[in-house]
């Protein structure tokens, strides 16, 4: 478990930024995914509801319009077996008829005899004589039409109905239509789209019910009588046959036979309109009618459809906000180890430069005796002479430790050294050159060399008498090599057959040695000469940076500490 742990916190350290990321879209996509499932659910609901209701309502208009067929067979049936069809018959069977609410939503029933074009005059005469007071057939038949079929009688005998006395439905071409389909199939047939008399020119879709009345001949042949028929407001229908689904919320529209504006009979509508569509063909008295159910348009999100998605956003920012702290904690313990390990490569490296500074200083010290040791004459003179030298190495040792061991001036070196012959005395040493930086160990070299040539100085050379001067001058000779030299004058004379000393011994073979370089010890009548060459190094080739890892160490405290 610990395991698998650390490879997930792994994978948080080196993808700090984009995992949290990755998983916030993750879950978020997700319940998108579910939203969208949760959205086509209900849409195939609301479908299926259209689908149920569309069902029943179709069934309620063909239910009407088959209650309408059968009166209309009924008056067929009973006006072929009579000569003629007169009002008080007609009125008698309409009052017979009893008519209950599967009748509600027309505007009666009529009758519409066939009148020969030749016989329209004599015809409207018998009306009027019958008590049809004005009646008159309009308008009157086209040439090419060799009959008419005014509406006769229409009950109930209302102002409405009245408008519609004498019209020759037989002149309009929709109206025309259905009656001669009517005749052709003997069946109830259904008009198209058009505008009742009724109306007074109101544009109010309507439609009419047209049965066919036929006389049998001796032959046996049928001659059309007449029509019975049934006029409707197509919306007053609708309504009346749907009764009780008009508190459903959808949009009810009802066409004759296609879908267009022009052929739209009657509509219902309870919200604005947009969601899904379901369109189902109704039979109406041998017609096709169009019914199109479109359920309300729905709110952006349904109410489950929000809860999910707050949910989800939810547990998308909670989620984003563990992976969050995760990778913080994997950053940080990324930023521990690295500084663990940064503290552990700085020990490794002070200690293996402790220990080559140990090993050279040893080193010097190993030299310093064994040449003090040949050149001492007693016991004495050896501890003295080695006492000087390795306080010498000493004095250098605080200066470099001062520069926490990087770089050190060629003046501070000089200066420590000659420090303990130029007080309370003017003008004894004179010290001239740029600043030059040393490393650590040829500071200490030319350290060393320095206190022998003051040593020497101050026990027989220029240092030893009050006139006397010592003048030290460096020069960059290039980029990488400084040349020290070292100059007495106002001593004791040098006397030239002198015997070879410790310090030249320690300034030509130790110190030349270490600075890679030659010395040139000159004893001079006049005073000792020396002349130095020593390496400029780059910082890099020797300092441990002691600074910049200790604000590299910093700063990474700093990024660990919480905020």
């Amino acid at each position: 478990m610990d395991r698998r742990m650390g490879k997930t916190l792994r994978w948080f350290s080196r993808f700090p930024r984009a995992l949290p990321l990755a998983i916030f879209l993750t879950i978020f996509a997700m319940t998108l995914m579910g939203v969208w499932a949760i959205e086509n659910a209900e849409s195939d609901a609301r479908r299926a509801d259209l689908e149920q209701l569309a069902v029943e309502a179709s069934a309620a208009l063909e239910r009407r319009a088959n209650a309408n067929a059968a009166y209309l067979r009924s008056g067929a049936a009973l006006f072929a077996s009579q000569q003629s069809v007169p009002a008080p018959l007609f009125q008698t069977f309409i009052g017979q008829l009893r008519l209950d609410s599967d009748f509600r939503g027309a505007d009666g029933i009529g009758w519409a005899a066939r009148v020969d074009a030749n016989d329209i005059h004599d015809f409207e005469q018998s009306m009027i004589e019958s008590g049809a007071s004005g009646f008159e057939v309009h308008p009157l038949p086209r040439r090419d039409q060799v009959y008419a079929v005014p509406v006769t009688n229409l009950q109930p005998e209302t102002d409405r109905n009245r408008r519609a006395i004498g019209y020759n439905m037989f002149s309009e071409p929709v109206r025309r239509s259905a009656m001669m389909e009517a005749e052709e199939t003997a069946r109830p047939t259904a008009s198209g789209r058009v505008v009742l008399m009724q109306e007074g020119g109101k544009d109010a879709a309507g439609f009419l019910v047209y049965m066919p009345v036929f006389d049998m001949g001796p032959d046996g042949r049928r001659a059309l009588k007449g029509y019975i028929y049934s006029p409707f407001n197509a919306q007053d229908f609708v309504n009346s046959a749907l009764e009780g689904l008009e508190n459903r919320q959808v949009r009810m529209s009802i066409y004759d036979e296609v879908v267009a504006p022009d052929r739209l009979m009657a509509e219902m509508v309870s919200g604005d309109a947009g969601g899904e569509k379901v369109s189902k063909t109704v039979h109406i008295a041998n017609r096709d009618w169009v019914l199109v159910l479109q359920s309300i348009r729905p709110a952006a999100l349904s109410r489950l459809s929000m809860i999910a998605l707050i949910a989800g956003l939810v547990c998308s920012t909670l989620a984003l906000a563990i992976a969050w702290l995760l990778t913080r904690q994997a950053v940080e313990a990324r930023q521990v180890i690295e500084l663990l390990e940064e503290q552990a490569a700085i020990r490794n490296s002070l200690t293996r430069e402790l220990n080559h500074r140990v090993k050279n200083t040893l080193a010097n010290v190993l030299s310093i005796v064994s040449l003090t040791r040949r050149r001492a004459d007693s016991i004495d003179s050896f501890a003295e002479s080695l006492d000087g030298r390795i306080r010498a190495l000493s004095a250098t040792h605080d200066l470099l430790t001062q520069s926490e061991w990087g770089t050190t001036p060629v003046r501070s070196v000089i200066e420590v050294e000659m420090a303990p012959y130029a007080q309370g005395r003017d003008s004894v040493v004179e010290m001239d050159g740029p600043h030059v930086e040393l490393a650590p160990n040829d500071a200490l070299s030319m350290g060393l060399a320095i206190h022998e040539l003051a040593t020497n100085a101050a026990k027989y050379g220029a240092l030893s008498a009050a006139e006397g001067k010592v003048e030290v001058n460096w020069d960059l000779v290039s980029d990488n090599l400084v040349r020290v030299q070292w100059r007495e004058s106002g001593g004791p004379p040098v006397p030239q057959d002198r015997k070879r000393g410790f310090g030249t011994d320690l300034i030509e073979k130790i110190v030349a040695h270490e600075l890679r370089n030659p010395v040139e010890l000159i004893f001079e009548q006049s005073g000792v000469r020396c002349t130095m060459l020593i390496p400029v190094r780059s910082p890099g080739e020797f300092m441990l940076r002691a600074k910049a890892m200790k604000q590299r160490i910093d700063r990474a405290k700093k990024d660990v500490a919480p905020d």
